[in-house]
Formats: structure tokens, sequence, C-alpha cells
């Protein structure tokens, strides 16, 4: 007896830990300077993020994802970090945090924070302490000596020909060090040494500073950047990097060269799978899956092996295929083929990602039109696994115009006015637009980026109620608990070029079919070649463009889709 005693409050136990919260979460990505300002300086801040988590809490949305709040110059707006235990000061204070975190944990909202771990500030500590060469941190940084100017033996050229993401040299001469330093980003982010080994036990010892304090995971940032090649294998040089080839580039471009040396170098992959290790340890401590989402913009190959090996688990690398592989001129095949190249790819027992947007591309409505958002929306929230959304994307919002002169972003702004519009990423970092008033709801003050000039007809307050894109997005969430969203089997089904059908089915539970009708021509289907879906259905989600109203009956064999409709069905009885 007392053996099955000890067996019952060990099950009991393992019961109790949330392992799979995170499998099929709604994670809504926060840009904290554009999402809610609550002291009237026109920027957003924690406290205004702590207003709007009922509203959150409403929509059906699992879990929070900020974007960075710590302390930093804002060279990069939040992305050159000086102090990553510190919260920058127009975002709050500490106290905010904690307040913040209390109420999300009220209302069942999970807090995942952006991680930085490629680079800092040049205003960091660490880096000043580099600088200086003093002991512990002259190695925390990827420090080069130049090379002579052949012609001008006074003039040093920088360590090799390595160009920055945001153009012209990825090197910078630091006078009082009398050397360069690396930084794949903005100037002043300059690139960590992961080959130091006290940088990656800072590291882990952030990673733990913030998990101490319960959030439920990370977003790291930049994550295939970690490792550049070991210089003692090139005979104490950094190589050169070869031409590319791209047609319309100069040797300022990032495009220009073929980044062998600088990204998704096998070391960085190790990296991670520490670090999953560190965030298992919390998952057990805490009794709750510690959840890490790895940005790596890279091939389809690359990307895959950051889940992991079949030794070492690692993390979820964020699938960014609905933002790079569909347009607005995608039709329904190729959508198809997109999710199941995913699906595809993805190690068996792995869970799958969907991201229609984030704070570095254009937004959904401008991507692919409004009459694609609902759609796309639709699949996001439906497929299997995670589905990530920005801030905005639940209501249509679209990028918003920034002029040369109001310009902020670093990569715009080292582009010149003559290219800054196609580089831009601040058109989607534009605020929220709560309601119709004089700066959107989102403050009281003149706005740091200028509002979107639909403001007024594109906000929350007026889709709360209708037939709108957030009612449709709310219903989406809620479609997204059911059983056979959450573990039902996926098949996906072009009928045509503009019809796209998938259906989740699980035994024992009704089933769900998400219809897309691509076309300006209205549709009737007939389903009845799905043997397995039965055959009353009952309208749980209907588009803008629907003219299917929620709660309405049909059968399978017959289904009238109008132009442009995006609408999700359940079945009347269990499948199957």
């Amino acid at each position: 007896m007392r053996f099955v005693a000890l067996m019952l409050i060990f099950a009991s136990a393992a019961s109790a830990v949330d392992y799979d919260w995170w499998q099929s979460a709604l994670i809504y990505q926060i840009y904290p300077r554009s999402f809610k300002d609550s002291n009237g300086d026109g920027i957003g801040d924690l406290n205004g993020i702590t207003e709007k988590l009922p509203y959150l809490k409403e929509t059906g949305v699992d879990a929070i994802w900020l974007s960075p709040i710590f302390l930093s110059p804002m060279y990069d707006f939040g992305y050159d970090i000086a102090d990553y235990r510190e919260i920058a000061p127009e975002y709050g204070t500490m106290e905010d945090f904690h307040a913040l975190m209390k109420v999300a944990k009220k209302l069942g909202i999970r807090v995942i924070l952006d991680f930085v771990p490629n680079h800092t500030s040049n205003e960091s500590n660490w880096f000043i302490r580099s600088v200086r060469r003093e002991p512990v941190f002259q190695d925390y940084y990827v420090w080069a000596d130049g090379i002579p100017d052949p012609d001008k033996p006074d003039v040093l050229r920088p360590p090799s020909n390595w160009v920055s993401n945001f153009r012209k040299s990825a090197w910078e001469f630091n006078k009082e060090r009398g050397q360069f330093y690396l930084h794949q980003f903005v100037i002043g982010q300059p690139d960590l040494n992961y080959r130091e080994p006290r940088v990656q036990e800072e590291m882990k010892q952030i990673l733990r500073f913030w998990l101490n304090m319960g959030i439920s995971g990370f977003r790291v940032d930049a994550t295939n950047y970690l490792f550049e090649v070991d210089p003692r294998e090139f005979g104490g040089r950094y190589p050169d990097e070869p031409q590319s080839g791209v047609p319309g580039t100069g040797p300022d471009d990032y495009e220009y060269l073929n980044h062998i040396y600088t990204k998704n170098l096998n070391e960085s992959y190790n990296v991670v799978f520490e670090w999953r290790d560190l965030l298992d340890e919390y998952t057990d401590k805490d009794g709750e899956y510690k959840i890490m989402i790895t940005e790596a913009y890279t091939e389809i190959g690359q990307m895959i092996r950051y889940y992991g090996t079949g030794k070492r688990n690692g993390s979820i690398p964020f699938n960014f295929f609905f933002l790079e592989e569909i347009n607005n001129q995608s039709n329904a095949r190729d959508i198809k083929l997109v999710i199941d190249k995913w699906m595809t790819y993805m190690p068996s027992g792995q869970t799958a990602n969907w991201v229609n947007g984030n704070h570095d591309q254009s937004r959904l409505a401008s991507r692919l039109g409004t009459d694609r958002v609902d759609a796309m929306n639709m699949l996001a929230l439906i497929l299997p696994g995670v589905a990530i959304t920005y801030q905005g994307e639940e209501i249509g919002m679209s990028d918003g115009f920034v002029s040369w002169r109001d310009s902020r972003d670093p990569l715009a702004c080292n582009s010149g006015p003559d290219r800054y519009a196609r580089l831009s990423r601040d058109p989607a970092r534009t605020p929220y637009h709560w309601d119709a008033s004089a700066h959107a709801g989102f403050s009281s003050a003149a706005t740091w980026l200028p509002l979107a000039h639909n403001h007024r007809t594109v906000n929350l307050a007026a889709q709360l109620e209708g037939n709108t894109h957030y009612t449709f997005y709310k219903d989406l969430a809620a479609v997204k608990k059911k059983p056979a969203t959450r573990y039902g089997d996926l098949e996906t089904r072009a009928l045509s070029e503009s019809i796209l059908v998938v259906t989740r089915l699980l035994p024992g539970s009704p089933g769900i079919v998400g219809i897309i009708n691509l076309s300006q021509d209205d549709e009737i289907l007939n389903l009845s070649s799905l043997r397995l879906l039965p055959n009353k259905m009952i309208v749980v989600a209907s588009g803008i463009d629907c003219l299917l109203k929620k709660g309405g009956s049909l059968s399978k064999a017959y289904l009238p889709i109008s132009s442009h409709c995006a609408v999700v069905f359940e079945t009347v009885e269990n499948c199957c």
C-alpha cells in the first residue's frame, strides 16, 4: 500500500507540471515603445502594457512576448543593451515590471522576454572594461588588429571585408584599445565573443536572473550570429568573405557578400542546446515548461537544426515562411506548399509555429492586402502548434508612413533619403490604434513615431462589435483552444487556385474545418470527398468578407463561400 501511495503522490506531482501549455499557445508580440503610453511622454511603457492585459486576456492570448525592455541608449531601440538586469527608464522601473508580472499571473497570461545574446551596447560596462583590457573583460568582445594600408602605412584598414547588416564595414576602430571591434549590426552594438567561456557563463546567469522572477521563457534574437570563425584556424586573421554575385549590390551592402564565416556556425547550435538544458532545470523547479523561440533568418536546413538532435533538446526555431514565401499573388496551391514544406522538414514529435509579422517586417495588411488579413490570421491560429501575432494584426493595422525626417530606425537612417523607404522598419512600428482620438488612444501627447494615416477608421474601439477583423480573430482564438485544433491531425487541400481547405480531426471530438476563398468570385463547395468529416457543421468564426453568419448550420455537401471569405466550421458530431 505504501508503494501505491508513493506512486500516486509522484503521479500527482508530475501532472501538476504544466508541460504542454506552449504546444498550442497563442503568443502576442508587444513592441513596448508602441503599445500603450501611460505617462504622456509619447512612448509606450510597462504600465501601459499592464493596463491592457485584461484586453489580451479577453482576446484569448496565452502569453505575451515583450521586445527588449532593458537599459539601453536606444540606438537600435532596445536591441543595444547596456545592462541586462535593469529596466530602461522610459519603459518604467523594476517595480513596474513586478506589477506587470503580478497582474499577468492573476490573469493567467505568461510573460516571455526578448533575449539579445549576440551583442551589447557600446555603453555597456562590460564593453568599457574590455576597452581598458581589464583581465576579466579583455576578451568579452571580438577584437582584432587592423591591417596597415600598403599605400598609407599610418592608416589601418579593417581586419577583413566583413559588412554589417546595417551596411558598411562590420569593424569599428577603438582608439583607446588600439584595435577594431566587430559589430554585425549598428556601430553601437559590439559583438560578444562566445569563444570566451566567461561570456557563455555570464549569459546563463542573465537567463537565471529573469527566470527567478517567474517568466515563462525567452525569444532569442539573432541566434545564428553568435559565432564567427576562429582566427587561429586562418593564420591568426579573420578571413575575407567571398562575393555573393547578387545584382545591384556594392561593397557597402550586406547582400554583397556570402556570409560563410560570420553566421550559421555549428558552435551556435551547441550554445542553444546548453540554454535549453538550463531552462529545463526551471521547468522542473517551477512546474511549468519554459519556452525558447530562436530567431535565425536562414535556409530551412539550418533553421530546423535548432529543434535539437537525438541526444540534445533545442528550441522552437521561428518559422518565417509566411513572411518570406507568401505574397499578395500567392494562390491556394502556393500557400498549401508553404504549409506542407514546414510540416515536412520539421522533425517528428516537434512543435510547429506560424508567424504573420513582427517588428522587422512590413505589416500583414500592407504586405498581402487587407482582403487577406482574415485568411492569414485563420491559418496561423488553426494550424498545429504555436501561433505568434504581432500587435495590431488582430485589427488589420497597416504600415504607417514615416518620412525621412521622422525616421528613427538606424537601418533606414544609414541608407540615405533615396533608399530609406525600402529598408525602413519604422512603418511596422507605428503606435497601436486603440481608438479614433487624436493620438489613437495610445498617448495623450505627440507620439514617438507618426500614427498611421487610417487610425481613425482602423482601430480596436471600432471593431469590438459586429463582423470585424478583431471579432473574427477573437473567435479564432477560441477555436484554437478546442481539442481538435490542439491535438487533431492536419490535412490541407487546395481544391483550386483560389480555394484552400484545412481540416483538423481528432477521434472523439468535433472536427474543425477552415476554408479560404482567395478569388473575387463566390464558390459553392462540396466536401463529401472528405469521408471522415461528419456531415453537419456549424459556423464558429466568419471573416469580414463572408456572408455566412456565426452559428449558421450547413451540410458539408453544400457550402457557399463568398469571395475573399475566410471561415471556420465545427462539426456537430464527433469525428471519426
